[in-house]
């Protein structure tokens, strides 16, 4: 197989990951998911924010935050505090959440 056929077979897997992506690639294609996601692993259990206290914390727009909140949501990473307004959120009792920690700390104590 030539260089040229093996890059065109990459560019087409590629392809195929953007258009089936894991849950992994669809949370992370996104720009500032990997920011949003390092800020809410470093909160406080139980801690409740709105999005401009999110965006501080993170280091981003509040803009960016609400263009990613319904994601967010969707994924299982926050969830919405009930009765308050304007709606406030947390870090959501998911597996998903539990499971993301466990990662960050596996990938923190590599070496150690």
């Amino acid at each position: 197989m030539s260089s040229m056929e093996r890059a065109a077979d990459r560019g087409e897997k590629k392809e195929l990951r953007k258009e089936h992506p894991s849950g992994w690639l669809y949370l992370t294609q996104h720009d500032a998911i990997p920011i949003l996601v390092d800020a809410l692993l470093d909160l406080p259990p139980n801690r409740e924010f709105n999005k401009t206290e999110l965006a501080e914390h993170a280091g981003v727009t509040r803009q960016t935050v609400g263009n990613y909140t319904d994601l967010l949501i969707e994924v299982e990473l926050i969830e919405e505090v009930p009765n308050t307004s304007p709606c406030r959120y947390r870090v959501a009792d998911s597996d998903v959440v539990r499971e993301l920690f466990e990662l960050n700390s596996a990938l923190n104590n590599v070496g150690e």
